[in-house]
């Protein structure tokens, strides 16, 4: 099992990095919450990973923090239909902080705006992450203490917005950055929705 890769990242998009690791490229499919985090390319990078095997591939999944692999794994090991794409859409879609959140109050309509988890789905994950013994109340207890800060709920808000108006993750996930830069913490969610727009028209 390859747990992280530490070295030189060669290459840097939303959706995958390559990391160089002593003249080998390793291609690691990332979330956009990680894809946030990352250095500029050609700098030193430690990420975390998962592999995952199947018939036809060994294909690596990259975090660049625990709490986004636990997630993960928590996602593909114990709800029943999701794989490692759906899981990696869920961490694009919102942060760590949110998804728990969500869980512990049980809101189904939440998780449903990420991209492929629909309402049935949304309930499945409820049910079977709350089943596991302790996970609800970690995250219940945990909760106060890694709440989203307000600017972090507004970006997750404007990016949900504007994938139910049919926007791609990535697209509309870039366009907030951009509004938010621009305009800065003075803007609410609809400004950065209106904001974002202009961008992707």
């Amino acid at each position: 099992m390859i747990t992280f890769l530490e070295g030189k990242l060669a290459e840097a998009l939303p959706t995958h990095v390559v990391v160089n690791v002593q003249g080998v490229g390793y291609h690691v499919q990332i979330p956009l919450s990680s894809y946030d985090k990352l250095p500029v390319v050609g700098a030193s990078i430690k990420i975390l990973t998962h592999l995952a095997i199947r018939e036809d591939a060994h294909v690596l999944y990259g975090f660049m923090s625990h709490a986004e692999r636990d997630l993960f794994r928590l996602l593909v090991t114990h709800v029943s239909g999701i794989g490692p794409k759906t899981a990696l859409d869920v961490l694009s879609g919102t942060t760590v902080g949110n998804f728990k959140a969500a869980v512990v109050a049980g809101d189904a309509a939440l998780l449903a705006k990420s991209k492929g988890i629909g309402k049935k789905t949304a309930e499945r994950i409820i049910v079977e992450l709350k089943d596991k013994v302790g996970i609800a109340a970690a995250w219940e207890a945990a909760s106060a203490a890694h709440a989203p800060t307000p600017e972090e709920a507004k970006i997750t808000d404007a990016v949900l917005g504007l994938i139910a108006l049919g926007y791609k993750q990535v697209d509309a996930h870039k366009a907030v950055k951009q509004a938010q830069e621009k305009g800065g913490p003075a803007l609410t969610t609809e400004d950065l929705v209106r904001q974002a727009l202009k961008i992707l028209i």
